[in-house]
């Protein structure tokens, strides 16, 4: 991208004619500041990194000469065990940000520190991952959230530390709180407890700084700032506004706090998108087009049907929807109409259906896009692809199989090995056979994953629901009972080690994970000169089924390997939503 040089004074101009809000004051902390502080805010580097982006977002920080640059973390990719890959990780990082020559504070995400044994390499080269510093008269705090999901699951020793933290600091002209994970999002934006914003409150904390989800979005609540920094290089959407890469200018001088989101060569004021606006979108993306059914696929990759239909629901209480909707057809498949103009009234809801042809390769599928109103005179567009399910019919077990890994046994049946990358394009992975059978009371998996290097083969964790996705594994997303919106998430690595966990779709549609649900299995592994295998038995009852022939469940499967960093899908794309599993038909 095109970097826009501004001068300060030319900048410090446009913050204030282009509405920046002066969005704190405190006057029980009526002392005036000595003089204006400036400082930006760095939003997320990784989370698939596009390269060049993060490189010229530090070259505009370092152009306006900020006081100081703090940010929201991930700064590198990390998921790894691999000590010689983080290391090489955070000196690129460090490297990056060399040309940064104002102090910097650095903050802790899930990509910095994804699981205790990466915290050793995060302490190393950025130091604690929860402190306090002071700028003047500012009082600031960096918390570390990196492998929690909500304010309840924090460890005491760091909440502690909090509150001490804030009561000694509490008569700070402001105080600002920076950690990676928005848990506001989710709680204190609803209305609902939470007990980071209790400590806040309390203590008379004045604004909060995240990332983590790539948007940008704001909203205040019992008089403190919360800003979700959206990303400054992590593969990002363009939000709704044209907003995508940028970082955050924040003054802070005796009118208050001023916030604005940068992107190269413009300033935008800090009510961007408010945060009930970006709930809004949320739910439209979620829920305002939907596909009736996905399409049946067959066992040679054929439609088993001829028709699709989708609805469209208007959840807009004051605005009437009207739009076009069109499909971007790839070659090899037909949509009739591909722009078919829609009205809906104000919280009424349509059906639509299409006609569907298609010869050559599955995907990538039919795109629909349609754009909504989300305020007045405010749009943002949603696209769908259409959604594929394909089937796979398993027999019963003619007997018990021996659960040693090897697959050699006639119960088995037919390996299914057709599978796709993850983007939907020609596996590129080495030729992968995964078998399924069944009986009353159990599930059978088995797999073979050729593998032409296999000293390379990649299998290091051993300890249960460590990082097996990480290094060449197999996995299993399981939904047994398809009555209940519960999908079950097996992976297992070469070693036999597993991680696992149980995803719940709530309503809404929100995917709520539980990582500390754990299953039974029966497993054993086995490697030749070319190749890893693997047997697993999956008891039934602790999902509550049973099997029968004519059954039927939920399910999407995949092998990765860790050498070609590459994966092989059955069904594209690989998500433990309900709606997005293929169907495995017992017989």
């Amino acid at each position: 991208m095109k970097s826009t040089i501004i001068t300060w004074t030319l900048l410090t101009f446009f913050l204030i004619a282009a509405g920046s809000v002066a969005l704190a004051q405190n006057a029980g902390k009526d002392q005036a500041a000595s003089c204006p502080i400036h400082f930006a805010v760095i939003g997320d580097r990784t989370g698939g990194h596009v390269a060049g982006i993060y490189e010229e977002i530090v070259s505009e920080v370092e152009r306006l000469r900020s006081d100081f640059v703090v940010n929201v973390g991930d700064m590198i990719e990390g998921y790894s065990t691999d000590t010689t890959i983080l290391k090489n990780q955070w000196e690129e990082y460090k490297k990056i940000i060399s040309p940064l020559t104002m102090p910097v504070y650095l903050t802790p995400g899930n990509h910095d520190i994804t699981y205790d044994a990466a915290l050793g390499m995060f302490e190393r080269y950025v130091g604690k991952p929860y402190h306090s510093f002071d700028v003047k008269e500012l009082h600031f705090i960096v918390l570390d959230n990196s492998r929690w999901e909500s304010s309840v699951e924090l460890p005491k020793e760091q909440l502690d530390w909090l509150a001490a933290d804030l009561k000694e600091h509490q008569n700070a002209r402001y105080i600002f709180v920076l950690h990676h994970k928005p848990f506001w999002y989710n709680s204190t934006a609803d209305n609902k407890p939470d007990t980071l914003h209790s400590l806040f409150r309390s203590f008379g904390v004045d604004a909060v700084i995240t990332g983590h989800f790539h948007d940008y979005f704001g909203g205040r609540f019992d008089g403190i700032i919360y800003t979700g920094m959206g990303s400054s290089g992590g593969d990002a959407p363009v939000g709704p506004t044209g907003l995508q890469y940028h970082f955050l200018w924040v003054t802070v001088d005796d009118k208050g706090i001023s916030i604005a989101p940068v992107k190269l060569g413009s300033v935008l004021p800090w009510e961007e998108v408010t945060v009930a606006e970006e709930k809004f979108i949320e739910k439209m993306n979620r829920q305002g087009v939907s596909f009736v059914s996905p399409m049946a696929i067959g066992s040679k990759l054929e439609l088993l049907d001829s028709v699709v239909t989708i609805k469209l629901r208007n959840f807009q209480p004051d605005l009437d929807w009207e739009d076009t909707i069109k499909w971007e057809v790839p070659q090899g498949w037909q949509v009739t109409p591909t722009i078919l103009p829609i009205k809906i009234s104000k919280g009424d809801s349509a059906l639509a259906s299409f006609g569907i042809r298609h010869e050559g390769k599955l995907f990538p599928t039919p795109t629909l896009s349609v754009r909504f109103p989300y305020a007045t005179g405010k749009f943002s567009a949603t696209q769908q692809a259409l959604p594929v399910q394909r089937e796979i019919l398993v027999g019963r077990a003619a007997g018990v199989p021996v659960i040693d890994g090897v697959i050699d046994e006639s119960l088995w049946g037919k390996a299914t090995s057709n599978l796709f990358n993850p983007e939907g394009g020609d596996m590129t992975v080495d030729s992968t056979f995964f078998y399924f059978a069944y009986d009353k009371n159990d599930l059978y998996l088995g797999a073979i994953c050729r593998e032409k290097k296999i000293d390379s083969l990649t299998a290091n964790v051993t300890e249960r629901d460590g990082a097996v996705y990480a290094e060449d594994c197999v996995g299993y997303f399981l939904q047994p009972d398809l009555g209940k919106k519960v999908v079950y998430q097996l992976y297992f690595n070469p070693r036999g080690a597993i991680f696992d966990q149980k995803i719940t779709e709530e309503t809404g549609g929100n995917l709520v994970s539980d990582r500390n649900w754990n299953g039974k299995y029966d497993v054993k592994t086995t490697k030749g000169t070319d190749y890893w295998s693997i047997e697993i038995k999956v008891p039934l009852a602790q999902f509550g089924v049973s099997a029968r022939a004519k059954d039927q469940m939920g399910l999407n499967f995949r092998r990765k390997q860790f050498r070609l960093q590459s994966a092989a899908d059955w069904q594209v794309p690989l998500v433990g939503d309900p709606k997005a599993l293929g169907e495995m038909i017992l017989f």
